[in-house]
Order: C-alpha cells, then sequence, then structure tokens
C-alpha cells in the first residue's frame, strides 16, 4: 500500500496520530507529517501496518491523507 498526506488539507485533528502512531506524527503546528520519513509526502506502508493506517484515512475529515493498494 502506499501513503500519502497532503499537509495543506490537514487541519491538525489529530486523528491519524490516534488510529496510527506508528506512521504519523506532526509540526509544531499540527500538521500532518509522516514519523520516520517527515521530508517525504508518499510512503510504502507495510502489511502489518496496513489497517491502522486505513483507519486514519478512513477517520481524516478533510481527506489529507490518500492510499492506493499496490498492483
Amino acid at each position: 500500500m502506499e501513503c500519502k498526506i497532503i499537509p495543506e488539507k490537514c487541519i491538525a485533528c489529530g486523528l491519524c496520530q490516534v488510529y496510527a502512531p506508528e506512521i504519523f506524527d506532526y509540526t509544531e503546528d499540527g500538521i500532518v507529517l509522516f514519523l520516520n520519513d517527515p521530508d517525504t509526502v508518499s510512503l510504502s506502508i507495510d502489511d502489518k501496518d496496513a489497517a491502522a493506517v486505513t483507519t486514519a484515512y478512513r477517520k481524516c475529515p478533510v481527506r489529507a491523507i490518500e492510499i492506493r493498494e499496490n498492483t
């Protein structure tokens, strides 16, 4: 699975980190970024984290997270 974040859409609600704390973190202003790679906006997600990332994607109220299944 590929996960993309769109920081411009983020409203700093915190839900993505609640549902996938191993993947998501925040800037000082509360805007989403990837915990282990804060300088990228797209990340390949391991199968073990896929369910949590999918839940975070579904809970994001402004769709600042996008996911795409690898083919």
